[in-house]
C-alpha cells in the first residue's frame, strides 16, 4: 500500500522553511516530503510506502514543529 498526507501549518512560513532546509526530505527511503509556502503557512506533502514510513515522517516533522515553537515561545 502506498500512503499520502497533508499537513498545513499557520504561522512564518519563511522561518519554518529555514529550519527545515537543514532537514533530510526523504527517510530512509521509505516517505520523503514536499514543503510549499502558502498565504498562511506552509503545506508538508507526504508520500509514503508503507505505514511505518508515514509514522516516520509524521513523527520527524511534528518533532521540529515542536521545536520551533518552543523556541518562539521562548523568544516572545
Amino acid at each position: 500500500m502506498k500512503y499520502s498526507a497533508v499537513i498545513n501549518v499557520s504561522g512564518d512560513a519563511a522561518l519554518i522553511k529555514k529550519v527545515f532546509a537543514a532537514e533530510d526530505t526523504t527517510i530512509k527511503e521509505k516517505a520523503s516530503y514536499k514543503i510549499k509556502k502558502t498565504t498562511e503557512g506552509v503545506t508538508f506533502a507526504i508520500e509514503a510506502e508503507d505505514s511505518v514510513g508515514l509514522r516516520t515522517a509524521l513523527n520527524s516533522i511534528t518533532k521540529v514543529l515542536t521545536v520551533i515553537e518552543k523556541v518562539k515561545r521562548i523568544s516572545d
